[in-house]
């Protein structure tokens, strides 16, 4: 299939879930959508839960690029601000929160394949803050993902409060830095 096709049906999908959530996607909804036949969509994904899952790894509007800012702190606070313009900016937030909400409640999606594609591209910044003398080989990258992530999630989403734009700096800073006055 056609790359830029492939994309087609990836935002297809990505949008309808947005609007209509998980129970509301239909393969029929896609082609419509997007102008293919469903037996083509059929023919790539066997089912809505394998669409789906292959448009949170594969599709544009979700891309991560990997920073690299030459830093751990400046490769960190880009990380976070992606994630934040992820969680917090149309059409990406609405289609993140809808598609890994459905993936929540609805095993077959294996939303843990967004979030390992995600890190496997995220490794890199260890890899790169290791050689450079930054961190520490035993340092817990997932663990670090995680806790910067989980903080944009939880302000953002879960809360619902706004995201300031020093966010990112603050909460790279209070994981490298600590928050401790006397250590």
């Amino acid at each position: 299939m056609a790359p830029r096709k492939q994309q087609e049906i990836f935002d297809a999908t990505l949008r309808l879930v947005s609007e209509k959530g998980y129970d509301g996607l239909t393969v029929e909804g896609v082609a419509e959508r997007s102008g293919v036949n469903k037996t083509t969509i059929y023919r790539w994904w066997p089912s809505k839960a394998a669409l789906l899952g292959a448009a949170l790894v594969e599709a544009d509007v979700l891309g991560l690029d990997t920073p690299d800012t030459g830093s751990l702190r400046g490769d960190l606070v880009a990380l976070v601000e992606a994630v934040i313009r992820l969680l917090t900016e149309p059409p990406a937030s609405d289609i993140a929160v809808a598609a890994l909400a459905a993936a929540v409640r609805h095993p077959e999606l294996d939303g843990r394949r967004f979030f390992a594609d995600r890190f496997a591209r995220e490794r890199e910044i260890f890899e790169r803050a290791v050689r450079r003398g930054e961190l520490k080989e035993s340092a817990d990258p997932m663990l670090i993902v995680d806790m910067l992530a989980g903080a944009v999630w939880m302000r953002a989403v879960f809360r619902g409060l706004r995201v300031g734009d020093d966010f990112a700096d603050e909460a790279v800073a209070a994981l490298l830095d600590g928050i401790l006055i006397n250590r």
